[in-house]
C-alpha cells in the first residue's frame, strides 16, 4: 500500500487542565541508572533503562514510531497528551525490535477515575498474543507534582517470553475526556520487584493449563446488540440466522421483472442465466421465505445501469470475437473475453446481453415489493446500493469497462438512493458495499493507475474514498432534506495467506493460529495485520471514526465476511470470536458469505449465539463489558434488559492447553443458577457441561482445548 495510508494521521488534541512539571530525575538515557525520589521516600529503584520508548525531553526513542490511535498531542519537549475516552489509547512500535528488559516503566498524570482505568500490553506483528495488564495500585507510586510512576514486570506482560515490538497503553474501561499526560515510557532491566499483575486463578480450578481472569462489569452501561449481526447470505434455518442478504456479483445485473434473470459476469463467462431450479434465487420467493421464518432481509439493488435482458445471452461469443483463452464447458460459443494469449478483448454493445436499468427501474421494484408487503408485512429491512463497484470494470467489464472513480460512485449513489428512499421511506439504505481494504481508501481509477500515484484521490483533496463519500452523501442530504444513507457498509475478508472464504482455507497449525489471530483486525488497534496490509486494520473502530467525522449517526454493516475453514475448529472459533465482537463493538448488521455446511464448526458457532440448547436458548439483547486478563481466551457476556438473566460465550482458542478460567460476577450479584454447554468440534454440537466451582460470586471453570462454552446464568441479584 502507498504511504498515504501506511500510518494514522495526527489528530486534533482535546482541551484539558494544565499539566504539572515532571520532577527532575537522572538516568533517562539508555545506559544510566535512574533514581527517583518519591514522596514516601522508599529505597531507590535499582533499575537501568534497557530501551527508551518515549521520553519528554527527546520524544520517541530511536526507531520507535507513533501508531496512534487516540486523539493526542505529541510535541518536542512536552509530555504527550492523550484523550482515552471510548477505550482510546496509544500504540508505539519499533519494527524489527525483539524486546528487552524485565519491566515496563511509565510516568504519567491522570485524574483518579482515569488512573484506575489504564492498562498496558506488549504486541507483535509477527505472532503471539499478549495479555492486557491493569496499572493497578500495587504497581504504581506517586512522585512529586502529581506525577505517578508505574513499574510492570515483563513476567506479567510477556508470560511466554515472546519477541515483541509494540508497547500499548489504553483505557480498559469507559472514562471521561480528561487528558492523560505521559512523560516517560521505558523498558527497564534490574532488580526492581513489584507484585505480578496477572491474578492467580484459585486452586479450586484444579489441574494445569493456561489461566485467565474475567471480570464481568454489570455496573457499566451495557451496549445494545443488534439482532442483525447474525446474518448470512443463504438460509440454514436450523442454524438460527436472524437476517439474510441477497447479493453477490450476479446481483449487480439482476432483472427483477424477469424473475430469474442474472448475468454471471467474469465469474462464469459473462453469461445470462436462469436459476429457476433453485427457488432461493427468485427474489419474491426469498422475501416470502424470510417473512415466514421471521428473518430480516437485506436486498442488493443494481446501480450499474444495466441488467440481464434474458436468461440465454452472453457477451463474448466465439462466433463473433474469435478464439478465446477459455470457453464455458456447457456452451463452447461462450468465451471468457480474452484472446488465446490472455489479453482482454474490447467488449461490444452492452445491449447484446442487457437492458438499461435507470433509477426509475429500481424504484418500481421497491414499490412492487411494498405493495405486496401490505398483506404479508415488511419483507425488506435493508437495501444495499449494489455490490463492490470498485470491481465493476473487471467483474462486469462487458457493460462497464471503465473503472469507477470518486465522482461516478457518488453520482450513482445519490441517484439510486434517492429512488429507493422515495419508493420506501422506511427502509434502511446501506453502501457503498466495497470489496476490501484498498477500496476503503482509493477508487478503482487509483487502483488501475497505481495507489502510489492515486490521481483520483489526489484530485479530491487526498481524502480516503469512504470518508469523502460519506461527507458528500451527508452534504446532499442537508441540501435536499432527503435522507439517503443509514448504514456504512463494507465487505471484509482477512488478507493473510491461507485464510479463504466459506469452506476453503488451509488448516495447518500455523494457519489455524493465524486465522484466529486475524479476528483481531476487526477491533484491536494494536494488532498489525499479518498480511500485505502490514498495519493495524481495526476495522470497526476505523469505520466508526469515519462515520463520526463525516456522517454522524449512521450505523455500520459488514455485508460480506468469512474467516474460512468452515469445516475446521479454527474456523468455528474465529466465527464465534467475530460474532462476539460484532455485539460488543455495536455493529448494526453482518452477513457471513453464503451459509456454512450443516453441523460444521462455523454452523455451531452461530448456534452458540442463536440456539445453544436446541430449545431457543440464545445470546441476549445487551452486551456487558468484560475486563479480561489472559491470552488465547475470550469471554463475551450478554444480558436481558428487563431482568438479571446473563448468557456468556467462553472461547478457549488454544488447540493444546486446557483453559483454567476465573469469572468474577461480583459486579452482577451473588445469587444465580447456571446451565453450561460445551462444543469441541463434534457434528452433534453442544453437550451439557459440568458445573462451575463457585466461591461467592467468582466462578472457576475449565474449558477444553479448542472449545466453545455457553454459560447461562439466571436470576442474579442486583449488585449494591
Amino acid at each position: 500500500m502507498s504511504a498515504a495510508i501506511a500510518q494514522p494521521a495526527s489528530q486534533k488534541p482535546v482541551a484539558g487542565t494544565a499539566v504539572k512539571p515532571l520532577p527532575a530525575t537522572t538516568g533517562s538515557g539508555s545506559s544510566q541508572t535512574a533514581t527517583v525520589r518519591l514522596k514516601s521516600a522508599p529505597a531507590p529503584l535499582n533499575t537501568t533503562v534497557a530501551e527508551q520508548v518515549f521520553e519528554v525531553a527527546t520524544g520517541l526513542g530511536d526507531g520507535w514510531r507513533d501508531f496512534g490511535w487516540a486523539p493526542r498531542e505529541l510535541a518536542p519537549g512536552k509530555p504527550t497528551k492523550l484523550d482515552v475516552a471510548g477505550h482510546g489509547g496509544w500504540m508505539l512500535s519499533k519494527p524489527g525490535f525483539a524486546g528487552a528488559g524485565t519491566a515496563l516503566r511509565l510516568r504519567y498524570q491522570a485524574v483518579a477515575a482515569t488512573m484506575d482505568a489504564l492498562e498496558v500490553r506488549l504486541g507483535s506483528s509477527r505472532a503471539g498474543v499478549f495479555p492486557w495488564v491493569a496499572l493497578a495500585p500495587e504497581l504504581r507510586q506517586s512522585i512529586a507534582n502529581g506525577w505517578t510512576e508505574a513499574l510492570v514486570p515483563l513476567r506479567s506482560l510477556n508470560p511466554e517470553k515472546l519477541s515483541f515490538e509494540q508497547v500499548i497503553v489504553r483505557a480498559g474501561k469507559p472514562t471521561g475526556h480528561e487528558p492523560v499526560w505521559i512523560a516517560d515510557i521505558a523498558l527497564m532491566r534490574g532488580t526492581a520487584d513489584v507484585s505480578p499483575a496477572v491474578p492467580a486463578v484459585p486452586a479450586a480450578v484444579g489441574g494445569g493449563g493456561r489461566r485467565a481472569r474475567f471480570v464481568v462489569d454489570c455496573s457499566a452501561k451495557p451496549r445494545p446488540i443488534s439482532p442483525w449481526i447474525y446474518g448470512t447470505a443463504a438460509a440454514e434455518p436450523e442454524m438460527g440466522e436472524t437476517a439474510r442478504r441477497w447479493g453477490g456479483n450476479p446481483s449487480t445485473r439482476y432483472n427483477w421483472q424477469l424473475g430469474n434473470a442474472w448475468n454471471t459476469g467474469a465469474d462464469w463467462f459473462f453469461r445470462n442465466v436462469d436459476y429457476t431450479g433453485d427457488p432461493k434465487y427468485n427474489y419474491d420467493a426469498t422475501l416470502q421465505d424470510n417473512v415466514d421464518h421471521k428473518r430480516a432481509m437485506a436486498l442488493t439493488v443494481p446501480m450499474i445501469g444495466w441488467v440481464a435482458k434474458d436468461t440465454t445471452s452472453y457477451s463474448f461469443p466465439v462466433s463473433v470475437f474469435g478464439p478465446q483463452q477459455a470457453v464455458a464447458p456447457e456452451l463452447p460459443d461462450a468465451g471468457n473475453g480474452r484472446d488465446p494469449q490472455g489479453k482482454e478483448l474490447k467488449p461490444g454493445d452492452p445491449k447484446r446481453t442487457s437492458v438499461a436499468a435507470p433509477p426509475e427501474f429500481i424504484a418500481k421494484w421497491i414499490s412492487t415489493i411494498r405493495a405486496k408487503d401490505k398483506a404479508r408485512g415488511r419483507s425488506v429491512q435493508i437495501v444495499f446500493l449494489d455490490n463492490e463497484p470498485a470491481l465493476w470494470h473487471t467483474n462486469h467489464r462487458d457493460v462497464h469497462p471503465d473503472p469507477v472513480g470518486y465522482d461516478e460512485l457518488l453520482s450513482r449513489s445519490i441517484a439510486y438512493a434517492t429512488a429507493v428512499r422515495k419508493a420506501d421511506p422506511g427502509v434502511l439504505i446501506a453502501g457503498p458495499s466495497e470489496w476490501g481494504w484498498p477500496a476503503y481508501f482509493f477508487s478503482a481509477i487509483d487502483g488501475v493507475v497505481g495507489f502510489n500515484a492515486a490521481p483520483d484521490r489526489k484530485a479530491h483533496g487526498d481524502v480516503p474514498l469512504l470518508p469523502w463519500w460519506l461527507s458528500k452523501m451527508r452534504a446532499r442530504e442537508k441540501a435536499t432534506g432527503l435522507k439517503l444513507l443509514d448504514l456504512l457498509d463494507v465487505h471484509y475478508y482477512p488478507a493473510a495467506d491461507g485464510i479463504g472464504v466459506e469452506g476453503s482455507g488451509a488448516t495447518d497449525r500455523a494457519t489455524n493460529a493465524l486465522r484466529i489471530r486475524s479476528t483481531r483486525s476487526l477491533w484491536d488497534p494494536s494488532y498489525v495485520d499479518e498480511s500485505w496490509v502490514g498495519q493495524p486494520v481495526e476495522l470497526i473502530p476505523r469505520l466508526r471514526r469515519w462515520v463520526e467525522s463525516s456522517a454522524p449517526g449512521l450505523g455500520i454493516s459488514i455485508g460480506e465476511y468469512s474467516f474460512g475453514a468452515a469445516g475446521h475448529m479454527s474456523g468455528g472459533l474465529a466465527q464465534a470470536e467475530a460474532l462476539g465482537r460484532f455485539g460488543s463493538e455495536g455493529l448494526t448488521a453482518a452477513f457471513y458469505w453464503r451459509s456454512p455446511p450443516k453441523d460444521s464448526p462455523v454452523f455451531w458457532a452461530f448456534r452458540a449465539y442463536r440456539n445453544f440448547d436446541g430449545a431457543g436458548g440464545h445470546f441476549l439483547e445487551q452486551s456487558v463489558p468484560v475486563i479480561a486478563t489472559g491470552e488465547r481466551a475470550s469471554l463475551f457476556v450478554s444480558r436481558s434488559p428487563d431482568s438479571g438473566h446473563l448468557v456468556a460465550v467462553l472461547l478457549n482458542l488454544d488447540p493444546d492447553d486446557t483453559l483454567a478460567a476465573e469469572i468474577d460476577l461480583s459486579r452482577c450479584g451473588t445469587a444465580f443458577g447456571e446451565r453450561a454447554f460445551t462444543y469441541t468440534g463434534a457434528a452433534t454440537g453442544f453437550t451439557p457441561g459440568g458445573a462451575s466451582q463457585v466461591t461467592g460470586a467468582v466462578l472457576a471453570r475449565r474449558a477444553a482445548p479448542y472449545s466453545i462454552s455457553v454459560l447461562d446464568w439466571t436470576a442474579p441479584q442486583p449488585a449494591r
